[in-house]
């Protein structure tokens, strides 16, 4: 199976006194706005980090209920967040890390599953496989 996904952006101007407009093909963002400002001076507006981050938790939380499935255990709640670490480094700026918290209720698991399961959803994850930043997780299951 193959799917493609699309996303676009429209830029207008130089670098720090331009600006831009995220589209995603589901209209999810419809000519969202971002800049230097909003990418770098916490400005309002989005930002491609941002929106890895989103993707990455996003992706890793639904590869980790496709995993849990096959173990026959189901989620009560999970809630993932990712932060991304964009650093200047020689030759410009990478992401160089992505960190992923999870806080997760799933009845019948206990810990080692637990951290079994999570690790094989960081590495299975799409998302995952696409970046080659440090990926970290902090996982906590809920009783």
């Amino acid at each position: 199976m193959k799917i493609d996904r699309k996303g676009s952006a429209v830029w207008q101007g130089g670098l720090k006194d331009g600006k831009g407009a995220i589209t995603t093909e589901s209209g999810a963002l419809e000519a969202y706005p971002y800049g230097f400002a909003s990418r770098f001076e916490g400005v309002k507006g989005t930002n491609p980090e941002e929106l890895i981050a989103a993707a990455h938790a996003g992706c890793f939380t639904m590869a980790l209920s496709l995993i849990l499935g096959e173990a026959k255990l189901t989620a009560e709640r999970m809630e993932t967040s990712a932060k991304v670490t964009l650093e200047q480094v020689e030759g410009g700026f990478a992401i160089t890390a992505v960190h992923l918290t999870l806080q997760a209720k799933i009845p019948g698991a206990d810990q080692a599953t637990f951290e079994k399961l999570t690790s094989m959803a960081k590495a299975g994850c799409p998302v995952s496989k696409l970046l080659k930043a440090d990926i970290t997780l902090d996982a906590t299951l809920v009783s």
